[in-house]
């Protein structure tokens, strides 16, 4: 198949682990025989440098003529002064909002031959297998803030029965073919909102009688998210809740670095690690690509419906990991590598499937990273 996808490095760590997943994205194309071609925008920081904005005109225009988007990360110390409108995270809210995703998917799963990168002890997050579902595009993030005066500053959470409702049906969809179990996660013991959230989801829960429906207030799923993960199937939360659960949860899989994420709902689904532009590391050649590589795999599956490739892109990375490779933030690797070298070595795992010559397709034009970030159209 033929794909075009928007490219956004973005800030700090991110060009480094965005040259990874589309090098592994090459190697796809080539395995299966399609045509991925990227194009290259700036966001964040990157793009407030070049032009003031942090999401310029061009950058949106390129999104919304894409299949998909990969997004590696957005901000840094270096842009904390600046106005509202220039700060690289509202660039992020704003595509987000532009591009009408908001459902967020945030799978965590333990590899086998993570067990000993997690903190916790082995038996309490060996068959850690659960996906967070955080709502995206509605809550404090989009609340209308509100600076009274120096010493006092509002912001509002709001959400409505249309956006509660939409976000819990993908929920419970998601747990019809997982394992059949749903948390909704609120505060609805001090908050009007949570009180709204459980009684919307609450109300659809019999169009799934199929799905185990409990609720949980936000504090209490926390602990049990440390102490019992392997009790927790799909997880459903507002937003900013599922920003810092899905965040506590990297603890599982032991790095921020490994995990991924999926923002669908739109025309155009938006693909990116969840950890931040880390820019403490930037240009060390240390950051964990897995996150963003994973995030390819799940751009594959999503929005080119391509799940074959998925699952190969997704084994490659079980069988590096597998064989102890890993970057400095996996303590515990028994090979510890650098950003590209880990990268090569996930795309040297890629199966290639075995073609009649006679039906062999001739290899794509595909797009690859280039060692200084940029990207160039090879044949």
């Amino acid at each position: 198949m033929d794909a075009r996808i928007a490219i956004l490095p973005g800030d700090g760590v991110g060009p480094e682990v965005v040259r990874e997943a589309v090098g592994c994205l090459g190697t796809i194309a080539e395995a299966f025989g399609h045509r991925f071609a990227f194009e290259e925008a700036p966001i964040g920081g990157a793009a407030v440098d070049l032009c003031g904005d942090p999401l310029p005109h061009a950058t949106l225009d390129i999104c919304k003529t894409s299949q998909a988007i990969l997004l590696g990360a957005v901000g840094g110390p270096q842009w904390d002064g600046r106005p509202l409108e220039q700060r690289p995270e509202q660039g992020l809210l704003r595509l987000r909002k532009e591009l009408g995703v908001f459902a967020n998917l945030r799978p965590v799963a333990v590899h086998e031959a993570m067990l000993h990168a997690s903190p916790l002890r082995a038996e309490i997050v060996r068959g850690t297998d659960l996906v967070i579902v955080r709502e995206l595009s509605g809550g404090l993030y989009f609340g209308e803030p509100r600076s009274l005066d120096p010493n006092r500053a509002v912001n509002t959470l709001p959400y409505e029965r249309y956006e509660i409702e939409r976000v819990s049906r993908v929920a419970f969809e998601l747990a019809r073919v997982r394992r059949h179990k749903l948390v909704s996660v609120d505060k609805a013991n001090v908050l009007e909102t949570s009180r709204l959230w459980r009684k919307v989801v609450g109300e659809m829960a019999p169009e799934y009688p199929d799905v185990e429906l409990h609720h949980q207030y936000v504090d209490s799923f926390a602990m049990a998210l440390v102490t019992r993960p392997t009790d927790f199937d799909v997880v459903l939360t507002e937003n900013l809740f599922g920003d810092i659960l899905s965040d506590e949860a990297a603890v599982l899989a032991g790095s921020l670095g490994l995990l991924p994420s999926a923002s669908l709902g739109g025309p155009v689904g938006l693909y990116e690690p969840i950890h931040g532009s880390a820019p403490d590391i930037a240009g060390k050649d240390i950051a964990n690509p897995v996150g963003t590589i994973l995030s390819a795999a799940m751009l594959l599956r999503h929005s080119l419906n391509l799940h074959a490739e998925a699952a190969a892109l997704e084994a490659a990375v079980d069988a590096a990991l597998a064989a102890g490779h890993g970057t400095p933030d996996i303590t515990r690797a028994s090979r510890r590598e650098g950003t590209r070298t880990l990268g090569a070595r996930i795309r040297n795992h890629i199966f290639k499937p075995r073609m009649p010559t006679a039906t062999a397709t001739i290899p794509a034009h595909v797009w690859w990273g280039s060692p200084e970030g940029s990207l160039h159209l090879h044949s």
